[in-house]
């Protein structure tokens, strides 16, 4: 169950990087979207594109 979990958190992140990437944000403060947690990923995808 762990390794589902885990696979569908690094699709979302996945996903959330390559939005955040097309939009031409590479960083957040000093951070690659890489190394942001999926909650970090998800604040700054609302952020960018103003989703409630």
């Amino acid at each position: 169950m762990g390794d589902i979990i885990r696979q569908a958190i690094e699709k979302r992140k996945s996903y959330l990087i390559r939005k955040l990437l097309s939009n031409g944000i590479y960083k957040k403060n000093e951070l690659h979207l890489f190394e942001l947690t999926l909650t970090e990923l998800e604040e700054e995808f609302r952020r960018t594109f103003k989703v409630q």
